[in-house]
């Protein structure tokens, strides 16, 4: 079986980030952070960044794009962070609802246990 991006070639890998292993400590990227394209691809690009740039154009997921380029998500992480440096995504994470009120999961619960 093929695994995306642990089979590819060390060197492959290697070359996309520049030899990088890490985005940077102040990465805002995590799995499920939302990322948005602020621009459109140029000529000249790195193929992967106008991949990242054309999902991008409605909020994706950095695990989605990881999983859309085969890449791991270490390195799409560092591709992302690139993008982000010169302004062409935004990165946000998704919002979380409000937890709901404690008395009304009690409340939940105690009718539950009636059952």
């Amino acid at each position: 079986m093929r695994r995306p991006g642990r089979d590819d070639t060390p060197d492959r890998l290697y070359t996309l980030t520049g030899g990088r292993t890490r985005s940077g400590p102040d990465s805002p990227f995590d799995l499920v952070t939302l990322v948005v394209a602020e621009s459109e691809p140029t000529t000249g690009m790195q193929s992967e960044h106008v991949a990242i740039l054309r999902m991008a154009q409605t909020p994706i997921a950095v695990v989605e794009v990881a999983a859309e380029l085969g890449l791991p998500v270490s390195i799409t992480k560092i591709l992302l962070s690139d993008l982000l440096a010169a302004g062409r995504v935004s990165a946000r994470h998704p919002r979380t609802s409000a937890l709901p009120d404690p008395d009304i999961l009690e409340q939940v619960l105690v009718g539950l246990r009636s059952l």
